[in-house]
């Protein structure tokens, strides 16, 4: 009996491509934590800045990118949001949290100040010749992903 070979899938129909956005947007993505103060210590260990602008008891706002931003929320701010229960990051996810760095010594060097500031590895690392990968879990549980990419390998 020969093994199951699983079949390709066809790729989805694409109508709008392209390497740049049509129409730009800030990408504001919003994360309950259930500890304000230690989740921000343990991103400031990773690097990030965060905008006191939009900093209160309840929330602040992390700087990702030039127009990426994640909102910390405290669970009962983040639940002001939303009808449905927030699920537990320890047992259940629903997205992983990616971030690009400039070289593969970067990304080791993330992964390892994630664990030494409370996170853990959420995998071993993957290197794919163009691209090497590795991510580790915050202090919530939820997972992200640390990447760089060979800047050859990337049209436009």
């Amino acid at each position: 009996m020969s093994p199951k070979v699983p079949t390709q899938a066809q790729a989805p129909t694409l109508r709008n491509v392209g390497t740049t956005p049509r129409v730009p947007h800030k990408l504001f993505v919003n994360m309950p934590v259930s500890d304000l103060q230690r989740s921000i210590e343990f991103f400031e260990a990773l690097g990030f800045t965060f905008n006191q602008q939009f900093t209160d008891a309840t929330a602040t706002c992390m700087l990702v990118g030039a127009d990426a931003y994640c909102m910390l929320l405290t669970r009962e701010r983040f639940s002001s949001f939303v009808d449905r229960s927030i699920s537990d990051a320890r047992t259940a996810i629903s997205a992983i949290f990616t971030v690009s760095v400039d070289s593969r010594e970067e990304v080791d060097a993330m992964v390892n100040k994630a664990v030494a500031a409370g996170g853990s590895k959420a995998r071993e690392p993957e290197d794919h010749g163009f691209m090497y990968d590795w991510g580790f879990y915050d202090l919530d549980g939820n997972p992200w992903g640390v990447f760089w990419m060979d800047p050859g390998m990337v049209v436009g």
